[in-house]
């Protein structure tokens, strides 16, 4: 297959290619609450459509990353937004962990595993978008 060279007909099949990721994405949602009706939210959860609609939300999600940190303005520091997200992160992990733990039915433990989980999933995009930051940074300063 011959590569598209034309800047027209490469922004038309992104279009093509958006639209054909809608129409994806609604069909999945449309089963998965179909599923959510008539087997409630495990037989939902249950279903290998929920497992594919998770990672397309997370991989969409980092590749928006990507764009977000390029659009910023070259005046941001990526240590000092590193910082504040992780203190950000550490107390909400905290407080989630704390009324967890003071939750009826679950211990001290399960706060702090819950709490843990939280932060070990919130830490994993700062540290992406924090080297995206950093690439950015370094790639300006060869300019």
């Amino acid at each position: 297959m011959k590569k598209i060279t034309d800047e027209r007909l490469v922004l038309q099949n992104l279009k093509n290619i958006r639209i054909a990721y809608i129409i994806q994405t609604i069909g999945i949602l449309g089963i998965l609450g179909y599923d959510l009706v008539t087997k409630g939210l495990d037989g939902m959860r249950e279903n290998p459509l929920w497992f594919v609609f998770m990672i397309t939300t997370v991989i969409s999600a980092y590749l928006s990353m990507n764009i977000s940190a390029d659009q910023e303005s070259n005046k941001t520091n990526p240590q000092k937004s590193l910082t504040i997200s992780l203190v950000v992160l550490i107390l909400i992990s905290t407080v989630v962990g704390f009324f967890v733990s003071i939750t009826d039915g679950f211990t001290i433990v399960n706060g702090g595993i819950f709490g843990g989980i939280l932060f070990i999933c919130g830490l994993i995009p700062i540290i992406y978008i924090y080297n995206l930051r950093i690439k950015r940074q370094d790639e300006n300063i060869e300019e």
